[in-house]
């Protein structure tokens, strides 16, 4: 048996409490307590504690600070289940401990999967605008069950999806006014694609928004793309730098009869068709 000989203040943290004992052979450091557990325990000088006391007042204080590591973590915002649980365990918590603080949490609803899933869903879609596919998969890693995804993933009407997703496809057109209007249109389906919405929406989305341009705008952007091609071409011989102007322009997105015309357009000038 050990006798607590002297109890003081931790320096640097009021909460903890440093416990010395004396077995018998002088008084020494043996421990320190968060002030929960040392209440818990009714720790106080002169009270004799054996091996097996000892060991249960440290595996509750391994508890107290795996449980205030938790609300620390949680502190900065909504966690599911499994990301604290795997918080924890980087922090190499024993899993009989996690288990013990996951139960405290659940408890005082400080975790619950289903109210994570609805917030996170709110968050992704009204904030950075992503898709329910990309939402599905982000919460499956999570660790939310399959019900509470299809539960919460339920809210979000295809209309509001549809309206996302023209939002996503208008800043692109912004943004690459400069290119064909095919190859425009290929540049937001994937992006909706990346955001994670489904086909039937990007579908929808690809009819609804205005992506044609006037035959003098997509003119402009051709000669454009041209001009890049030319220098690359130029010393080829002419039947070459036709063709080889042709498949540029058409992997670029312009019709063929547009591509046709600025040609044609090109050899009257006599830049590289001279007789």
């Amino acid at each position: 048996m050990a006798v607590i000989t002297k109890i003081t203040t931790q320096k640097h943290s009021d909460d903890r409490l440093n416990i010395f004992l004396d077995d018998g052979s002088g008084e020494k450091y043996a421990f320190s307590v968060d002030q929960d557990v040392f209440i818990r325990f009714n720790l106080q000088k002169g009270k004799e504690l054996d091996e097996f006391d000892i060991h249960e007042i440290q595996f509750g204080d391994e508890i107290k600070k795996a449980y205030n590591s938790s609300l620390e973590y949680l502190s900065y915002r909504m966690r599911s289940v499994k990301e604290v649980e795997d918080h924890l365990r980087k922090k190499e918590y024993q899993e009989e401990i996690i288990q013990d603080v996951m139960s405290k949490l659940k408890e005082n609803k400080y975790v619950d999967d289903l109210a994570f899933a609805i917030a996170y869903v709110r968050t992704q879609w009204q904030t950075n605008g992503k898709g329910p596919v990309v939402i599905r998969r982000e919460l499956a890693e999570k660790g939310v069950n399959e019900q509470f995804i299809q539960e919460v993933l339920s809210a979000y009407r295809q209309d509001e999806q549809v309206e996302v997703a023209v939002t996503h496809a208008e800043k692109l057109l912004k943004k690459n006014h400069k290119i064909s209007t095919t190859l425009l249109k290929n540049k937001v389906e994937q992006h909706l694609l990346r955001k994670g919405f489904a086909y039937q929406i990007i579908s929808i989305v690809l009819e609804d928004v205005q992506f044609e341009q006037e035959d003098s705008v997509e003119m402009d952007n051709l000669r454009r793309q041209a001009e890049k091609a030319k220098r690359k071409y130029e010393k080829e011989e002419p039947y070459l730098y036709r063709q080889k102007m042709k498949q540029f322009l058409y992997r670029k997105g312009f019709s063929i009869e547009m591509i046709e015309n600025y040609l044609n357009e090109d050899n009257s000038e006599g830049d590289y068709f001279d007789a």
